[in-house]
């Protein structure tokens, strides 16, 4: 017997999380996401066909405490003092609902949201693209490409969840997700 799991909804959250335990930080970081209840099993980006992105407050009411949860996520963490850390989750959808999308993990140091989410988003997109066999020019500019894209009419829609944070003193360990949650 074969079962086929291909999730209708997902929601997007980030989270960030402090503690003298980089562990226990990644714990807070999920808690802050709100998703510390499920047994998250990562799996790898793609945005399934005919999935609609839902609020993360209505994605949460269809899953259940310890339940088994799919997810694409993006984790970082630091210990150094002043340290910029950032995730992102890039969602590349096309215009064709019945065709698969792609969703991108990023994470990086030094990086701003708004540089990291574009990133993402960029990631996202291109692979995307080159799926439908669209353009992508490796050395044009994001604002580039995505005007080819948009012209082309076969990506409808891209957005990114991104979260920074800039590590504490001490030693604290600092620690930023980013996340995809797949639900029924």
């Amino acid at each position: 017997m074969s079962i086929h799991f291909v999730p209708k909804r997902m929601f997007l959250t980030k989270g960030v999380g402090r503690h003298r335990e980089k562990l226990a930080s990644f714990e807070e970081a999920l808690r802050d996401a709100q998703i510390a209840r499920f047994n998250l099993v990562h799996v790898s980006s793609i945005f399934p066909p005919q999935c609609r992105i839902l609020p993360r407050s209505e994605g949460l009411k269809k899953l259940s405490s310890g339940q088994i949860v799919y997810c694409v996520m993006a984790r970082n963490e630091t210990n150094e003092y002043r340290r910029l850390i950032a995730t992102s989750i890039g969602v590349a959808i096309p215009s064709d609902r019945n065709t698969f999308g792609y969703l991108s993990e990023h994470h990086s140091f030094g990086e701003t949201d708004e540089f990291a989410g574009d990133y993402a988003e960029d990631l996202a997109a291109s692979m995307l693209a080159t799926t439908l066999g669209l353009d992508y020019e490796e050395g044009a500019s994001w604002d580039e490409n995505r005007e080819i894209w948009r012209i082309s009419g076969r990506i409808v829609r891209t957005l990114n969840c991104t979260q920074s944070a800039i590590g504490s003193a001490n030693g604290i360990w600092t620690t930023v997700v980013s996340a995809g949650v797949f639900c029924a």
